[in-house]
């Protein structure tokens, strides 16, 4: 008995010293005994039901660096919570800190290992990760050929971010020791010179120290061999043991809102070989099934349509034989109306599919699916359904979105008047963190950094930022002179005095909405032609403490102009020595110049009889751009850069709208020479403009452009027929909301012309999976549009975890191998969530198309 007392003695004193590596080691062997274990797939990925470990199959971003989508990574029960598995130069590394490229990465199946070698460049730094399946875990070691180099020393480390939204409510425990996950950042900062500080991408900073010279360094919230996460909840429950580095845990928050928690070890100085090495075992509910996701539109449908919802199961689930439409009765009670058969689909990426076809269903009223215990949320039969699904976009969104415009709604000012101090012209050869490049020569007869004068007027926010970006402008423009004149929409439900530069929503003041939006959008760009001599690619704020700004956006600067005689943060009441005024970006290209020289000569037909002085000078300036980019393109070097093949057929653009607007035979003439040839290059992205023309063509034209949209046709249905919502699902790192939108849209105009070609359910399907019959959920991508939709999305308001209504996120993001994802609990994925104004545009047409067809059924 003694003797047994000194054993589990010697056990206990083990726990106690921390040295629980090896006990959670030999735990995890014998309950693996008894369990699924991680296993190393033909996706080369990890995985277990409930659990997948992705290695690399996602690399850091080149432009926008950490997008919080590469490294090492889990999907955990069916959401991703963990990402940025890889050796990092900070405790908790913002968006723009740099990140290291992926030198090689190589699968061992036999050995159930991936190895990934990654480098800093900036240092020569060399590390390799050695990830190995081990039971229901996995192992993590960090070997280096070199030692850590000496301005790396107490630096590099190896860390794992996770999701705070998915561990609000949670603990954790270091060692045994208990303590809650912090709802709000709370965690400890200390100031550091800014000499101990590794720079940021190429010199910018996303702290503004005052001129003080100095920046904020996070502490740990913890520290210890052990780390269990979220101990309580199964489903989120994970395991990180280290044989030698502590493990810290930080609070990436303080730094930034779109901060996540960090566990975190630094590497040892002076060592090399194997200097890391973690256990992680996240914990997998035995059997887990995802549960399935019943896709179908939030706002409902129209009686007579078709009607399929979709079903998205785990890939060991198996479809149920049917499943049953109920409808609200007289009495209050809900009954069934339909029993159906389920018709499996098949695999698509990651899950399985089948389909519910209710399409029987005509009775009008309120209705929901039920699929074995699985109930949806209610939606609408009706024969307007869709009347008003735009208005929120026009409504509120739009508004929101009006640069040098105060903003109000009822009880709250969304922004005051932003970016009255105008811009400067952006210095030379320049390269911004937002894409934006400035050449060699200014384009303009501006100095760098010259003010130009004329600018704070019109324009949009082009998306969660605050920049105006002209091409977006110019897609708007168009998209809204296309339903101004398909639909003449007559909606006033905002005031807008561009006098006072003052906007307020709700509040009617007697004329079109969507005409003083066009007025809008059109003012700046002649601003631009008029002030600068031509469209500029942008205008966006120089320093990354601004762009990352969050709130009212007419705090993003002082709203004075820049004083070169001053000194930073002085102010002389009218100017100012802070350089925060925005930068023009204003290097001359023709397809801008044809670009705005249509958007422009669109503009001029809505605007005649409502505003005729701007009306005329659209169109004059138009004819000029058109002229001038003419000659520009005579004159230009052959470039076959990504940006010159995006503007391929520009001008064709240009001269359609002009002969639109002037019924010029010259115009018309024109395009008939351009059209064909590009419908060859490229038909889904010219189809469009093809099929806009001919109203105004002559019945050979019609004619010839049959055989075109019957290969358009042919093309598209044969790329949709690989996804079980039969729409084009983008497989790339933004949403693909507005691919989708915009072939819908095409589909319209293909119907309203060639109705033997194109039904009109393939409108109606796009704009379902929009509103919630796509992968991932069934939230209605229109923020407030439908029973479900998104509750956050990337605004300006996105650190307040809410949603600015009419938005239209960008949907699902494709993560390879296999993963399609639209998170709703954060909204600071762009890719995802972030709403932009084309995309808004695009969404409004449609909308009143659909209405349009429902009208004439």
């Amino acid at each position: 008995m003694r003797k047994l007392n000194r054993v589990i003695k010697v056990v206990f004193n083990i726990i106690l010293s921390k040295k629980v590596y090896i006990f959670f080691y030999f735990f995890s062997l014998s309950n693996n005994l008894f369990s699924q274990n991680l296993v190393l797939n033909e996706k080369e990925y990890f995985e277990l039901p409930g659990l997948n470990v992705w290695v690399f199959n996602n690399e850091y971003n080149g432009m926008f660096f950490d997008e919080k989508t590469a490294g090492i990574e889990l999907i955990h029960h069916g959401i991703r919570t963990v990402t940025g598995g890889a050796i990092r130069l900070q405790n908790t590394p913002e968006q723009w800190d740099l990140i290291p490229k992926m030198l090689s990465r190589k699968v061992n199946k036999a050995n159930n290992t991936i190895e990934v070698v990654l480098r800093y460049e900036e240092f020569n730094f060399d590390s390799k990760i050695i990830v190995t399946a081990r039971g229901k875990g996995f192992a993590i070691n960090v070997v280096l050929d070199k030692a850590v180099p000496k301005e790396l020393q107490g630096r590099a480390g190896f860390n794992l971010e996770f999701i705070p939204t998915s561990y609000f409510e949670s603990n954790y425990l270091v060692d045994g020791k208990a303590a809650t996950f912090p709802r709000y950042p709370a965690g400890n900062t200390e100031i550091r010179s800014l000499s101990q500080k590794i720079p940021q991408f190429a010199g910018h900073t996303t702290f503004d120290d005052r001129g003080k010279n100095e920046f904020i360094s996070t502490l740990p919230l913890a520290s210890g061999k052990s780390l269990i996460l979220a101990p309580e909840n199964p489903e989120r429950k994970v395991i990180i043991q280290s044989e030698d580095q502590d493990v810290m845990l930080f609070d990436g928050r303080n730094l930034g809102q779109n901060g996540w928690f960090i566990a975190r070890s630094i590497l040892p100085s002076n060592k090399k070989g194997n200097v890391l090495t973690w256990y992680v075992e996240p914990n997998a509910i035995p059997n887990w099934k995802r549960e399935p996701v019943i896709g179908f539109s939030q706002v409902g449908y129209m009686p007579s349509q078709k009607k399929v919802a979709v079903i998205e199961l785990d890939k060991s689930d198996k479809a149920l034989s049917t499943a049953s439409i109920f409808k609200l009765g007289e009495d209050g009670k809900f009954t069934e109306k339909l029993k159906t058969d389920v018709k499996v689909w098949g695999n698509y990426l990651r899950y399985n599919y089948a389909q519910i076809d209710f399409s029987a269903i005509q009775e009008k009223g309120l209705y929901f699916i039920q699929y074995g215990d699985q109930k949806t949320n209610t939606f609408q039969i009706e024969d307007d359904i869709y009347a008003n699904i735009w208005h929120p976009t026009m409504d509120v969104w739009f508004p929101v979105q009006m640069d040098h415009m105060e903003v109000n709604e009822a009880y709250r000012v969304w922004h005051g008047k932003p970016f009255l101090d105008d811009c400067l012209q952006a210095p030379l050869n320049h390269e911004h963190f937002d894409g934006y490049k400035q050449g060699p020569t200014t384009d303009t007869k501006y100095k760098p950094l010259e003010r130009i004068p004329g600018m704070s007027v019109g324009g949009w926010f082009d998306a969660g930022d605050f920049d105006i970006q002209t091409f977006s402008h110019v897609s708007v423009i168009n998209s809204f002179v296309e339903s101004w004149e398909a639909f003449k929409v007559n909606r006033d439900e905002t005031y807008i005095d561009q006098k006072t530069q003052f906007v307020d929503i709700h509040r009617p003041d007697g004329q079109p909405d969507i005409l003083q939006q066009i007025e809008h959008g059109v003012l700046n760009l002649v601003a631009q032609v008029e002030n600068i001599g031509h469209p500029v690619r942008g205008i966006v704020v120089p320093n990354l403490h601004q762009y990352h700004h969050l709130g009212d956006a007419s705090t993003e600067t002082d709203n004075m102009p820049y004083n070169s005689a001053l000194k930073p943060y002085e102010s002389n009441g009218i100017s100012s020595g802070t350089l925060d005024d925005r930068w023009a970006f204003t290097n001359r290209t023709s397809f801008l110049d044809f670009r705005t020289a249509g958007a422009l000569a669109a503009a001029s037909r809505a605007l005649k009889g409502y505003n005729d002085a701007l009306a005329a000078k659209c169109l004059s300036l138009a004819i000029k751009l058109t002229n001038e980019a003419t000659e520009i393109e005579k004159n230009a070097k052959p470039d076959n850069s990504p940006m010159s093949r995006w503007g391929k057929g520009s001008d064709m653009i240009a001269v359609l709208q002009l002969y639109l607007s002037t019924k010029d035979d010259r115009y018309k003439k024109s395009f008939e020479n351009k059209i064909w040839k590009l419908l060859d290059d490229n038909l889904e992205f010219n189809i469009s403009s093809a099929v806009l023309a001919v109203s105004s063509m002559d019945d050979i034209y019609k004619q010839k452009l049959h055989g075109y949209v019957m290969k358009y046709k042919e093309k598209t249905e044969k790329e949709n027929a690989e996804n079980p919502y039969g729409v084009p699902i983008a497989k790339r790192g933004w949403g693909g909301s507005s691919q989708v939108i915009n072939w819908a849209s095409t589909n319209y105009y293909i119907h309203k012309i060639y109705p033997d070609i194109m039904n009109k359910e393939s409108v109606y399907q796009g704009l379902n999976y929009i509103l919630g019959c796509h992968p991932y959920s069934n939230l209605s991508f229109v923020n407030a549009v439908g029973n479900r939709s998104k509750k956050v999305a990337y605004g300006g308001n996105r650190a307040d975890f809410t949603t600015i209504a009419g938005g239209v996120v960008p949907g699902l993001i494709f993560l390879k191998p296999d993963y399609l994802e639209n998170k709703d609990d954060w909204p600071f994925f762009w890719g995802e969530n972030e709403c932009i104004i084309d995309g808004g545009a695009w969404y409004v047409f449609l909308a009143n198309a659909v209405n349009d067809l429902a009208k004439k059924k």
